[in-house]
């Protein structure tokens, strides 16, 4: 008799703690619409968040509630965009390809070190030495941090140290403006094509005696556009683009070739009046 109480009580408990089990989980029932798995199945699965969700299921949700359109996946192709609108009974959507675009051309061949860094073979660790031993303060190191951190082999480095972005691979995850230390990095849609690639914030000889390609503020890119598309800021051209940008006339003057234009098939254009390169080793040591 004495067993059978703690037995009973015991059973009573474990009846009781089920009831509750069932209460809750009808109580707290979240439904989940299924067409969210079906749906993430047929992203791509890159999570790179280009989209501007944290990841491919997150994006997922967003698409079968309705915030997001399929349009806004630029690493899918264009056939599974279509598949997914077709499968949600939605539109495709029209989104502008972004791309990341560096605010740099200071490589080996024109831009000075001012000492030479030795140790770890990463942008970051160099910066955390006296800047990286760059003379310009806000040029590209070249050990590639941001190549390396690219999952879709979007970014190369050219001979000159210098990181060339493959548009056509290039998902504008990201991921490259986190790595650069020195910020070069930033994404913007492909018909940004006129650019500026410097971030000097010095001028005028400064500017030349460590780098043949930097920006010396002459202005003259900001007096050759049209209307307000161009003002100098800090010594450094500033394009704002919600104004008509579809010309070259800003980069043809420019003595340097800091302001280009991005050509889908040329690739970097610079102005008539640009100083020609044509050194293909490494500058010298020091200010010389």
């Amino acid at each position: 008799m004495s067993i059978i109480i703690p037995i009973a009580a015991l059973g009573f408990l474990t009846l009781a703690l089920a009831g509750l089990i069932v209460f809750a989980s009808r109580k707290f029932y979240v439904f989940e619409d299924p067409r969210i798995d079906q749906v993430e199945d047929m992203l791509p699965h890159a999570n790179c968040g280009a989209c501007g969700y944290p990841g491919c299921r997150p994006f997922a949700e967003a698409l079968v509630s309705g915030k997001a359109l399929p349009g806004k996946c630029s690493v899918s192709s264009d056939e599974g965009r279509m598949s997914i609108a077709d499968f949600l009974g939605i539109s495709l959507g029209t989104e502008e390809k972004r791309v990341a675009r560096l605010a740099c051309g200071g490589g080996i061949n024109v831009a000075i070190n001012q000492a030479y860094y030795k140790g770890i073979d990463t942008c970051q660790a160099a910066t955390m030495v006296s800047g990286g031993g760059k003379a310009c303060s806000w040029g590209c190191l070249g050990y590639g941090d941001c190549k390396v951190v690219c999952d879709f082999d979007a970014i190369t480095m050219n001979e000159f140290s210098i990181p060339v972005v493959d548009v056509a691979k290039c998902t504008a995850c990201g991921d490259c403006v986190e790595a650069c230390p020195k910020g070069l990095f930033s994404l913007h849609p492909v018909s940004h094509q006129l650019w500026v690639a410097c971030k000097s914030l010095e001028a005028g000889d400064d500017v030349l005696d460590v780098c043949e390609v930097g920006c010396t503020a002459c202005g003259k890119c900001a007096m050759d556009a049209k209307g307000e598309l161009i003002t100098m800021v800090k010594s450094l051209p500033v394009i704002d683009y919600t104004k008509p940008h579809k010309t070259q006339d800003p980069i043809q003057r420019c003595p340097t070739g800091a302001i280009v234009w991005l050509d889908e098939k040329e690739g970097i254009v610079k102005g008539k009046e640009a100083k020609k390169i044509i050194r293909k080793g490494s500058r010298n040591m020091g200010y010389s």
